[in-house]
């Protein structure tokens, strides 16, 4: 789509000119001869790029340039000055224009000031659009109560500079909590650094957090700045904070305590102003008496602390998280969002996702990739999901829906009758003979309640025992 522009300049000479040159270059011109003109224009249409003359009859153009900022902010402006208007035309560049050129126009500087100017505003617009991008891609998706009392424990603590240490089952979403806290407080306009203590060997873990100087080991051959200091102004997220050495426990330590680190080979230290939010999967307390962590490093760290639920305490947010990830993923591969059937997704709700939402996000993406077709079916859900183990967290977890939601006594019957037979045919993996002698029942009569209950994943074909296996994944 071509750019379009639109020129403001009492002189007939110059929006004739002007209008030539640029509808030559590909854009679409328009031309108008008054501020009153040009902001009639802008009521009714938006444009990339505002060429405006200072000097006009009636409304000139630093009234014009200010009436412009309110009716469309974003639209970017090239001031033409005339003789003896350079100090005009310095004020309009302060009150919000992109840039000048002096009368009589010079072709080429013209044309660049307008093709510098229309970058400008497609990088501005793509840099919106990225930060729209990472922002939707950090939202807390559910509305159970476990995750309302999360986002409301994240609004008080946000504005503080207090110190958070977030604990929780791995693919929770401990980096979420985080980087939400982060975008909430009064740092959210500085850096957001994220360390995983897990992923960095020992012998690298100091210079990676503290920096190093040039030389202060093999391969040094640069000076580097550490996490602290570039989170300096910001929020460093300290992840797997229970991986790091006991040496590295007593540097952060005193990093926290003294707000200064000292790189690696240096003598002396840089000031920084950091809050540490950090995170674990583990038991920081049996740690500290099993001797693995610093009790008083522990204390320093857990002045707010914040509890992510794993995805088995939040059950009723896996649809929207479930449709949530499919929008994402489909966007992702430039693909349509395929629709989960009502048995599918009750499946989803069964499982008992030991890895929580990473888990469940990866199997969606698995879904969107490898199902053909507009609908994913019970039987295209991976095995993990369709056969849980006797005990797992599928069979464990699978708690009956509340009373309040059962309209009457027969569908609160049915909803325990169909759960029950559903975790007996995921102990016997899926097999309906096993299944109907564990329920005591016939097989014939146990096929036609699942079909019922919409509980037969996938297509069925007869096994050479003569038993019902699926054709999913």
């Amino acid at each position: 789509m071509r750019e379009s522009i639109l020129i403001v300049d009492d002189e007939a000479g110059v929006r004739s000119s002007l209008s030539g040159i640029l509808s030559d270059e590909g854009y679409v011109v328009e031309a108008v001869d008054s501020g009153e003109a040009c902001l009639q224009a802008l009521d009714g249409k938006r444009f990339d790029l505002l060429l405006l003359d200072v000097w006009l009859p009636g409304i000139d153009g630093l009234e014009t340039l200010s009436r412009v900022r309110t009716l469309d902010p974003e639209v970017p402006v090239v001031v033409i000055s005339g003789h003896g208007t350079i100090e005009t035309a310095v004020k309009a560049v302060r009150m919000g224009a992109q840039d000048f050129v002096e009368k009589p126009l010079a072709l080429e500087k013209t044309l660049l000031a307008v093709r510098n100017a229309l970058r400008q505003r497609r990088l501005e617009a793509e840099n919106r659009a990225l930060k729209a991008q990472v922002e939707h891609r950090w939202v807390m998706v559910g509305e159970s109560t476990a995750i309302d009392a999360l986002r409301a424990d994240i609004a008080r603590a946000a504005p503080t500079n207090g110190r958070v240490l977030v604990f929780g089952e791995n693919g929770t979403g401990k980096e979420l909590v985080a980087r939400n806290i982060h975008h909430l407080s009064l740092r959210a306009g500085g850096p957001f650094v994220e360390v995983n203590c897990a992923a960095i060997p020992e012998e690298l873990i100091e210079s990676e957090l503290f920096g190093h100087t040039r030389g202060a080991f093999t391969g040094a051959l640069a000076a580097r700045k550490g996490k602290f200091e570039l989170a300096d102004g910001g929020t460093l997220f300290l992840d797997e904070v229970g991986d790091m050495t006991l040496k590295t426990q007593a540097k952060v330590l005193r990093a926290l305590q003294e707000q200064r680190v000292e790189p690696v080979g240096g003598a002396s230290s840089v000031a920084v102003d950091v809050r540490v939010i950090a995170a674990t999967n583990k038991d920081l307390e049996l740690e500290i008496r099993r001797g693995n962590f610093r009790e008083d490093l522990f204390f320093r760290l857990n002045v707010i602390p914040f509890h992510v639920p794993s995805l088995r305490e939040r059950r009723e947010d896996i649809p929207l998280l479930a449709r949530h990830f499919m929008a994402e993923v489909a966007a992702e591969y430039g693909r349509r969002a395929k629709q989960i059937t009502p048995e599918a997704m009750d499946l989803l709700r069964l499982y008992g996702w030991p890895g929580n939402v990473r888990e469940l996000r990866n199997t969606i993406e698995r879904l969107v990739i490898m199902t053909a077709g507009e609908r994913i079916e019970a039987g295209h859900l991976p095995a993990p999901v369709l056969s849980a183990s006797p005990g797992g967290h599928a069979a464990a977890a699978a708690a009956p829906l509340p009373l309040a939601d059962f309209g009457s006594l027969a569908e609160a019957r049915d909803d325990f009758e169909k759960r029950y037979i559903m975790k007996k045919y995921q102990e016997c993996a899926g097999n309906m003979s096993r299944t109907a002698e564990a329920l005591g029942v016939e097989r014939s009569n146990l096929y036609r309640k699942m079909k019922s209950f919409g509980l037969l994943p996938g297509r069925k074909r007869d096994t050479p025992g003569g038993d019902e296996a699926s054709e999913g994944m």
